[in-house]
């Protein structure tokens, strides 16, 4: 519908003598003004030397020769926009066609068939999987599903650092507490809880200025470990090592699985260690980067950014280097992509201007295809949370304690305990998700326990209830519409018999522009359209439902209801799917 306006709108304007290939259609925030609004007039009147009110009046009856049979009525409101009613019938209709377009076809828009790389997540082995990775998870796999959903190619990477500083610090304190470590048939929480501890008492230690059993201070001790670690020289220590690591991916994985996150492959900063020096040295040959007191740098001031190092004094490639090997790894394995992206924090976002141009000097095709998206922190009462000093949330915690409310509120339900086990799971983490991505991207989140789990508001429990309320009424319009019990509700209903309503509402029109919202989304990297368009969408569903009986033998739209309800359901579920969101059988 809204193509074939555009289409005729620039047919319009070019049989005016109006130069334009493209015009953009908006959906006017107050519906009485009509279903779509442009601006075409305001654009094009400077040039025209006319009053933009005067260019409208003039496009539209230029528009009518000809107007599209779905058009009720154009007029002008304003300084100049243009706005158009379409009929109520071509909503009704569109409710009826199967599927409707919400997820069932590949959407046009500028990411269609792209080759796209998404990485994100990125956690750090012997340290807490904290809520910090859990919004970079939210945030990743919602885009991956987003661009999904445009046609693209997604593959997922995660690039979980498991070497540097902070391990050395965590195996130091290991070695402190060697008979305390848990063994291998303790719970995996006990593992990591363990690896957590330890990573807390090396940073501690290492910033004192306390003497180790060496007679040294324990920064130069623990320096001195973390280049055997580099080195892979002892035996005892690779041990450690290796069962911190597999402690800390096992857990990931299991938190991946609960979030509903798959991947479609692992770069580790460790094999990225070689590669990223080796690029560098080769650069430093080129003139790309600089020695600085034994370091080797690049100068970010003569680019209009700040200087970093990409190589240490001690001769170790920094994750500056590291990333440099990460990103050329990533073109090299996958050769076919269109689009590199990487979500991190939007502390980052300065780093990353470095590394991009960084990239693009050491080659062009990396650098210019290579997207950081920064995202914004996870805040509570007490202000950002810091692994360094111990006082962090873990994601763990975090889904956790929202469970143990939702099981408070749901606690007057009958559920068994299992159902009490899924549902709370699945409720606590949309609560989590909905709060993180009804913000835009780069935006912090205030996160607010108490609204986050309402079944009532804007919530992600409110989404997810509002669509189990939809499919029990599919269910029970089986049953008592002498349609059958079994089956697609569209293939049980005759559609050719099915009487339409002589007006539509708010409902048909939000349904019907689910597509339209997903496109745009997907070319914004925005999953915040499709959160703040589902609570719109799940309003007006819920005010439909309040003020008509959806089933009812001696009701002829009773038909056309049950379909209504049926197309809502089923946008409602590409969009929570988009979001990452799961759906409850019942709540």
């Amino acid at each position: 519908m809204k193509s074939k306006l555009i289409s005729h709108l620039i047919k319009t304007a070019q049989s005016l003598g109006i130069e334009v290939d493209s015009v953009v259609l908006e959906y006017p925030e107050n519906p009485e003004h009509g279903d779509y609004s442009t601006n075409i007039a305001m654009a094009h009147a400077k040039v025209l030397k006319m009053a933009p009110k005067a260019l409208a009046d003039k496009i539209i009856e230029e528009f009518k020769k000809d107007m599209p049979e779905s058009i009720d009525s154009v007029s002008v409101a304003g300084p100049g926009f243009i706005n158009f009613k379409v009929k109520d019938s071509v909503f009704a209709e569109q409710i009826i066609k199967e599927k409707l377009g919400v997820g069932s076809e590949k959407l046009e828009g500028n990411i269609k068939r792209k080759n796209i790389l998404i990485e994100y997540t990125d956690p750090n082995i012997f340290k807490a999987f904290h809520i910090g990775h859990l919004m970079a998870n939210a945030i990743g796999e919602s885009l991956s599903r987003l661009i999904e959903s445009g046609g693209a190619k997604v593959t997922r990477l995660c690039y979980p650092s498991d070497i540097g500083l902070h391990i050395a610090k965590s195996i130091w304190a290991m070695k402190r507490h060697e008979s305390e470590i848990p063994s291998d048939s303790a719970p995996i929480q006990e593992k990591t809880a363990f690896l957590g501890k330890m990573y807390v008492e090396g940073t501690r230690m290492y910033e004192s200025d306390e003497l180790s059993g060496a007679g040294i201070t324990v920064k130069d001790d623990i320096d001195s470990l973390n280049k055997i670690l580099y080195e892979k020289s002892s035996p005892a220590i690779n041990a450690l090592y290796e069962k911190g690591r597999n402690w800390s991916l096992e857990h990931f994985e299991l938190l991946y699985k609960r979030l509903g996150t798959h991947f479609d492959g692992y770069i580790y900063e460790s094999e990225m260690a070689p590669a990223g020096l080796d690029i560098v040295k080769e650069f430093l040959k080129k003139n790309v980067f600089t020695e600085s007191d034994g370091a080797v740098v690049f100068k970010g001031e003569d680019h209009g950014l700040h200087t970093r190092v990409f190589i240490n004094s001690h001769g170790l490639p920094t994750y500056e280097a590291k990333e440099m090997g990460l990103n050329v790894t990533k073109f090299k394995k996958y050769p076919e992509t269109d689009t590199s992206i990487v979500v991190t924090a939007s502390e980052q976002n300065e780093y990353f201007k470095v590394i991009a141009k960084a990239l693009t000097l050491i080659d062009e095709n990396v650098g210019k295809k290579t997207k950081h998206i920064g995202h914004g922190m996870l805040r509570f009462a007490s202000g950002k949370m810091s692994s360094r000093t111990g006082n962090v949330i873990t994601a763990e915690t975090l889904i956790d304690d929202m469970k143990k409310l939702v099981i408070e509120r749901i606690a007057d339900r009958k559920f068994t305990p299992e159902e009490v086990e899924e549902l709370s799971d699945m409720i606590a983490i949309a609560a989590i998700k909905y709060t993180i991505l009804r913000q835009a991207v780069g935006s912090d989140v205030i996160f607010d326990s108490a609204k986050s789990i309402s079944f009532e508001g804007d919530s992600g429990p409110y989404l997810q209830y509002s669509v189990v309320r939809a499919n029990s009424i599919i269910e029970k319009a089986k049953g008592e519409l002498d349609l059958g019990k079994e089956g697609e509700i569209r293939t049980l209903i005759n559609l050719s018999k099915v009487v339409l309503p002589e007006k539509v509402g708010l409902l048909e029109k939000l349904i019907v522009r689910f597509p339209d919202i997903v496109e745009r989304a997907s070319g914004e990297y925005a999953p915040q359209l499709i959160a703040n368009y589902l609570i719109n969408l799940a309003s007006a569903f819920n005010s439909f439902y309040a003020s008509n009986t959806i089933v009812d033998v001696n009701e002829p739209l009773s038909p056309y209801r049950v379909l209504l309800t049926k197309s809502f359901a089923e946008a409602m579920s590409e969009g929570l799917h988009i979001l990452g969101i799961k759906i409850p059988k019942r709540m």
